[in-house]
């Protein structure tokens, strides 16, 4: 009579990093040429500090609001304090940048986005990643993603002074109320700013948060309800305002720099 033998705990010994069969390098690989263009391209642009205004017709790119340096001009519309000898390494809007800087690095997509690519932790699901150990975000500098909720805070606040800036964008030519095609390109990046931000689980957790009863708080449940629908979009807006974002501030750039006139379609 033969006897069970008992199952042994140890793991199945795989040589192979992974069994995938698909291209699962296309993900990180991509996501460094996208990331790594994208920020090559904002810190040249935040930096040079100049093509950020059109005077003519209200126009101030997204990676200059608010504009707080004496050589900004008209374009500081909440005031001025940084000296015309600032360090070229502090850009024009040393307030905005730094905070949205965060809150993307912070965001939930983002982390995963460049823990892949830059870090390979891990390159993709299923592979196994070059590093000994794993400690998560429980120390620095990783912790720091935690404050991710108050970075939120920031760019709402951020996102406000953007709206003022697409309000002053529907400046007419000979004064009044005027559109051109600078407006529109303001606006949709405005939209599609709003719809990240208030897309964010950090928002989400604001609005619903914390409640016991639904039934009780029938205006933040709609509000929850609404916040829920944008949030299943959210990796994707986080993807789509870096195009936008680049978009808009070359198109302000290139109208700054005399390359081409502003299209008018009202005044």
């Amino acid at each position: 009579m033969s006897t069970a033998t008992a199952p042994t705990k140890a793991r199945a010994a795989i040589g192979e990093r992974t069994l995938r069969k698909d291209n699962w390098r296309r993900y990180p690989i991509v996501t460094v040429v996208i990331f790594t263009a994208w920020l090559a391209y904002g810190l040249v642009r935040s930096l040079m500090g100049s093509d950020f205004w059109v005077a003519e017709y209200h126009y101030l790119t997204p990676f200059y609001s608010p504009c707080v340096n004496v050589e900004c001009g008209e374009a500081a519309l909440f005031g001025a304090f940084l000296p015309e000898a600032t360090p070229f390494f502090i850009p024009f809007a040393v307030l905005s940048l730094p905070v949205l800087l965060l809150f993307r690095l912070s965001c939930y997509y983002y982390r995963k986005a460049y823990y892949r690519a830059y870090w390979a932790s891990p390159p993709a699901c299923a592979v196994g990643e070059p590093h000994q150990s794993y400690t998560g975000e429980r120390r620095f500098p990783l912790i720091s993603q935690n404050l991710h909720r108050y970075t939120w805070v920031a760019a709402f606040i951020v996102s406000v002074i953007n709206t003022w800036d697409v309000v002053l964008a529907f400046h007419g030519k000979d004064g009044g109320v005027g559109v051109g095609l600078g407006t529109l390109i303001l606006l949709i990046n405005l939209i599609l700013l709003w719809a990240y931000t208030i897309s964010c689980h950090s928002c989400r957790h604001i609005v619903g948060g914390r409640l016991r009863n639904f039934s009780k708080h029938p205006v933040r449940y709609w509000a929850w309800v609404q916040v829920s629908k944008l949030n299943e979009r959210h990796g994707q807006l986080a993807l789509i305002t870096l195009g936008t974002l680049v978009v808009t501030d070359l198109y302000i750039a290139l109208l700054a720099h005399g390359t081409f006139s502003d299209p008018r379609i009202f005044n």
